[in-house]
C-alpha cells in the first residue's frame, strides 16, 4: 500500500510502462490497414466488432491515463481493451486471408486464430471500465463483487474458446467464417453442446453486468463530491452520443446505397465520444464545462429536429395541398426556416438551461434582475450593495472588493 493513500501501487506502474505498452498498441492499430488489404477488407469492421480507428482513440486514451496517472488502475484497462480489440480485428483480417483467400498457404494462421479466441475478452473489459471509473475503484464496496464476476466471465469464456480453437488446429479441421472468426465459436451448427450453452448466457450475462456498472455509478451520484458529479456527467454524455451514433449507423448499415451506408461509416465515428470524455473526466480537464455542453447539444438537437420537421411539414403542404412548383416551395421553406431559427434557438435554449445548466439560468436571471433595478438608481453606497448582493448570489466568490473611484 501507498503510504498515505490507502490505493495498492500497480507492479510496474510507471510513464515508461505506458509508454511502451500505448507504442505496442498503436502499432496494432496501423498494422490493420496492410492486414485489411491483405484480406479484402474494410477497416470499418463489417463483422460489428470494433474498428481499429475506434480502437486507436481508446488507445490513445489509456497511454494518456496510464502515463499522467500511472497508479490509476483504469488507465492500464482501457489500454487492455484497446490493445485486445485491435488484435482481435488484426487477427480476423489474417485468418481470412489466410484460411479463405490463400487456403492456409500463409504462416503462422494458427496464431491468429488464438488470439481470435480471447476476441470477446475486450467487451468485458470494456464494462469493467465502466464500473472503475473515474478512479479505478468502484463506485462502493458494496460493488467489489460485481468486478469478480466480469473477471470469472472473462476466464471461463477465454478458456472455453482456447479449448476449441486448439482442438481445431491440432484436429486439421479449422473453417473461417467471412469475417476471420473460427466456425465452431460463433456458429452454433457445428459448436459442442456446452459450448452452445455457455455462448447463449454469456451475452446476456454481459449485458446485463454493463447495465449494473451504469446503475451503480448512477445511484452514487447524489452522494457523490461536485467533481465526481462533473466527471460522471462527462461520462454519461459521451455514452449518449456513443450509443446514438452506433444506432444511426447500424440502422445505415442495412441500406442498399453506398451514399447511405458511407453516412453509417462516418456516424460510427461518435463511438470516439466514449474515449474524448472520459479522458477529459479523468485528466479533471474544463470540467465547469459539461453543463454548458449539454444545454447547448440538447437546444442544438431539439431546435434541428423541430426545424426538419417544419421544413418537411411545408415542403409537403405547397407541393402536395396548394399544388405550388416544387423549386420555389423549397426555396420559400427554406426562408421561412431561416427566419425561424434564431427566436427558437433562443426559446428552446430558456428552456433547456432551465432544466439542464441551472446555474447558468439562475446567474443569467440575478443579472438581469440587477441591470433593472440599476436603470433607476441614484445612491452610488445602494449600488455597491445592490452589486455585491448580485455578485454573491450569481458566483459565490469567497470574498468580494469594489474600488471605487470618488474624485471622477
Amino acid at each position: 500500500m501507498t503510504a498515505g493513500t490507502g490505493r495498492r501501487r500497480l507492479p510496474a506502474a510507471s510513464p515508461g510502462t505506458a509508454l511502451v505498452l500505448g507504442g505496442l498498441v498503436l502499432a496494432s492499430v496501423v498494422a490493420g490497414v496492410p492486414l485489411a488489404g491483405l484480406a479484402h477488407q474494410s477497416l470499418n469492421a463489417d463483422d460489428g466488432s470494433v474498428p481499429v480507428w475506434v480502437s486507436a482513440g481508446f488507445g490513445v486514451l489509456g497511454l494518456v491515463v496510464a502515463w499522467r496517472r500511472p497508479r490509476n488502475p483504469l488507465g492500464w484497462v482501457i489500454l487492455a481493451v484497446a490493445g485486445l480489440a485491435a488484435l482481435s480485428e488484426d487477427a480476423g483480417f489474417y485468418a481470412v486471408a489466410d484460411y479463405r483467400l490463400q487456403h492456409g498457404e500463409l504462416p503462422l494462421g494458427w496464431l491468429a486464430l488464438l488470439a481470435q479466441a480471447g476476441g470477446r475478452l475486450e467487451l468485458v473489459l470494456f464494462g469493467l471500465v465502466f464500473l472503475l471509473f473515474p478512479d479505478g475503484r468502484p463506485p462502493s464496496s458494496r460493488w467489489r463483487w460485481l468486478s469478480r464476476v466480469y473477471v470469472t466471465v472473462g476466464m471461463v469464456w477465454t478458456a472455453g474458446a482456447l479449448g476449441l480453437t486448439v482442438a481445431a488446429i491440432t484436429g486439421h479441421h479449422v473453417r473461417v467464417d467471412s469475417t476471420g472468426n473460427l466456425a465452431v465459436l460463433y456458429h452454433a451448427a457445428g459448436a459442442p453442446a456446452w459450448w452452445t450453452g455457455l455462448s447463449a448466457a454469456f451475452f446476456p450475462l454481459l449485458v446485463i453486468c454493463w447495465l449494473l456498472s451504469l446503475v451503480g455509478q448512477l445511484l452514487g451520484y447524489r452522494r457523490s463530491s461536485w467533481e465526481r458529479r462533473q466527471q460522471l456527467k462527462w461520462l454519461m454524455s459521451g455514452s449518449a452520443i456513443a450509443g446514438v451514433s452506433i444506432l444511426i449507423a447500424w440502422l445505415l448499415s442495412g441500406s442498399g446505397s453506398g451514399a447511405v451506408q458511407d453516412l453509417g461509416d462516418i456516424a460510427i465515428a461518435g463511438a470516439l465520444a466514449i474515449p474524448l470524455s472520459m479522458g477529459v473526466a479523468i485528466l479533471k480537464y474544463r470540467l465547469l464545462d459539461i453543463d454548458r455542453i449539454i444545454s447547448r447539444t440538447l437546444a442544438y438537437a431539439i431546435v434541428t429536429g423541430l426545424l426538419v420537421g417544419v421544413y418537411a411539414g411545408l415542403v409537403l403542404l405547397a407541393t402536395q395541398v396548394i399544388a405550388i412548383k416544387s423549386p420555389v416551395a423549397v426555396a420559400a421553406s427554406t426562408l421561412a426556416v431561416a427566419a425561424l431559427f434564431t427566436p427558437l434557438r433562443r426559446r428552446v435554449q430558456r428552456v433547456v438551461d432551465r432544466r439542464f445548466n441551472r446555474a447558468r439560468y439562475d446567474a443569467e436571471q440575478i443579472v438581469a434582475a440587477f441591470a433593472a433595478r440599476l436603470n433607476d438608481a441614484v445612491d452610488l453606497d445602494g449600488v455597491l450593495d445592490d452589486l455585491a448582493g448580485a455578485v454573491r448570489q450569481a458566483l459565490e466568490p469567497a470574498s468580494i472588493s469594489v474600488w471605487v473611484n470618488r474624485h471622477t
